[in-house]
């Protein structure tokens, strides 16, 4: 599961690592929560990379209202292809998800221990995501896919967000190949560190 994340960057460096013309401007911040409305990167219909700003919880176009969203913030890899809420958007609607870092939690009730974990090598990354439009607006919304966690991750979640390597954002972008949706293989920065 990811439900929380931090995008603190700035517009510039997102545009760098992004190769994208221009970044709208939005509410930077370390504590990103489904439903706030934050930047992805897609193709537009000249297949041209474009960053646009998204609702963080995926709403198909048959949902009743925006509310869907608030538990299709995460798509499973191993059901992403087949499942109704996420086929279509698989089919056409890839997305990269730029953040600073993703959040877990650990340990017992009242006893909680938060982790920041990013790639130990990358300050700005992408995850694997899917992009929608829903009703007579078209407000766009977002999902973030998730997949079983690595072994640095397993002591602290079942689950941990597809991050993807930068020589990857294209081929996910164009063809979302599944083989994509596998555990982070580099190292991880997690603060605090997992016992």
């Amino acid at each position: 599961m990811c439900g929380r994340y931090d995008l603190s960057e700035n517009p510039a460096a997102i545009r760098a690592q992004f190769h994208v013309p221009s970044v709208p401007e939005f509410a930077a911040g370390t504590d990103i929560r489904p439903t706030q409305v934050m930047p992805i990167v897609r193709l537009d219909r000249e297949a041209r990379r474009r960053c646009s700003l998204a609702r963080w919880g995926l709403v198909p176009y048959w949902a009743p209202d925006l509310k869907f969203g608030a538990k299709t913030f995460n798509a499973r890899s191993e059901t992403v292809a087949k499942a109704p809420s996420f086929r279509a958007a698989f089919q056409g609607r890839r997305c990269l998800v730029p953040m600073n870092a993703f959040f877990e939690w650990s340990g017992l009730p009242g006893h909680r221990i938060k982790h920041r974990i990013h790639p130990k090598l990358h300050d700005l990354f992408a995850l694997a995501g899917l992009w929608e439009q829903w009703g007579k607006d078209s407000v766009e919304t977002y999902t973030i896919i998730t997949c079983p966690p690595n072994d640095a991750l397993a002591p602290i979640h079942n689950r941990m967000p597809v991050i993807l390597d930068d020589d990857k954002y294209e081929a996910w972008l164009r063809e979302g190949p599944l083989d994509l949706l596998r555990p982070y293989a580099e190292e991880l920065e997690i603060v605090p560190p997992a016992r």
